[in-house]
């Protein structure tokens, strides 16, 4: 049996940069053991299987694997699938047709149904914003800036900046939320593995979140890294589910006024494929009340797999 799939770079509007994502469409006869098999054969971040909707008033069903693991939700997974299905469903407008057009995308995940506005103009690479579908909440103490700082190969005195300390969210997936104090100490950063597996074992998260306020583009606010190798995922170009757990952070730690609030988080740079996520959050009665996570997504490759 072949299979039509897709490959996309989410997070990016240009080709071979952002996170890589593989779309497999007409999915249905696929047992989880094989989905997980062919995620392998990717061997990208993520793999994207699209099913029918078992709902449906919904746009589809999606189960998304690493090259180890299924996760529940994902946030480029998200992003590049509804992009696509969008375009499939009516492709990308022409000046001929007004050049505009606005798609609403509901996919069915493990979290539960997940709603993405898809946004596409002649001449522009398409451009999706999903609503959070969980908002962050504190999962728990973290280790200590040593332990931190052995896996990560860092040194202590690296670890945090201003207020900001080491912290533990979830949103569907559990993160650990490293500060770095510069440029300098996040670009090297590394996964000691001995250590990382000594320091959370038992613990669980899907990955380490590391961030810094300074930046390489001026018009980000953030600069992050993410390695999640317990997932397969020795690091992540873009992470667009700890940017939803992020949202949490930064509301813990700078204390945004009520309102809306919009950040740019810029990642994948030390890896040569550098990721803008656009992260919105409003703030009411210093909570957060809402989450949104945006980005654009370019289609890079398709074809067919034999199954």
């Amino acid at each position: 049996m072949r299979l039509p799939y897709y490959v996309l770079d989410v997070f990016t509007e240009t080709r071979f940069a952002g996170n890589p994502l593989a779309v497999v469409l007409e999915a249905d006869a696929l047992s989880a053991d094989r989905m997980q098999a062919i995620a392998r054969e990717f061997n990208l971040p993520e793999t994207v299987f699209v099913l029918k909707a078992q709902n449906r008033a919904h746009t589809a069903r999606v189960r998304i694997f690493t090259p180890a693991a299924e996760l529940p939700f994902a946030g480029h997974p998200t992003v590049g699938t509804a992009v696509l299905l969008a375009d499939l469903r009516n492709p990308t407008p022409s000046n001929d047709n007004g050049g505009e057009r606005d798609s609403l995308v509901v996919l069915e995940e493990g979290i539960g149904p997940v709603r993405v506005g898809v946004r596409s103009r002649a001449g522009q690479q398409p451009f999706a914003e999903f609503d959070a579908p969980k908002l962050p909440a504190d999962s728990g103490s973290v280790l200590s800036n040593e332990r931190l700082a052995a896996a990560l190969s860092l040194i202590p005195a690296e670890i945090g900046f201003e207020n900001h300390k080491p912290s533990r969210y979830t949103a569907g997936n559990t993160f650990v939320f490293v500060p770095v104090a510069s440029l300098e100490a996040i670009a090297k950063a590394r996964v000691a593995q001995a250590s990382w597996d000594a320091a959370f074992s038992g613990q669980s998260p899907v990955g380490a979140y590391l961030y810094c306020r300074q930046t390489v583009h001026a018009t980000s606010a953030f600069h992050a890294r993410m390695f999640a190798p317990a997932m397969g995922i020795a690091e992540d170009p873009a992470t667009g589910s700890a940017a939803v757990n992020f949202a949490g952070v930064i509301q813990r730690f700078d204390q945004c006024p009520d309102g809306h609030h919009k950040r740019t988080i810029e990642q994948g740079f030390e890896m040569g494929r550098p990721s803008f996520i656009a992260l919105s959050f409003t703030v009411e009665g210093g909570n957060l009340a809402a989450v949104r996570i945006g980005g654009h997504a370019v289609r890079v490759a398709e074809g067919t797999i034999e199954v």
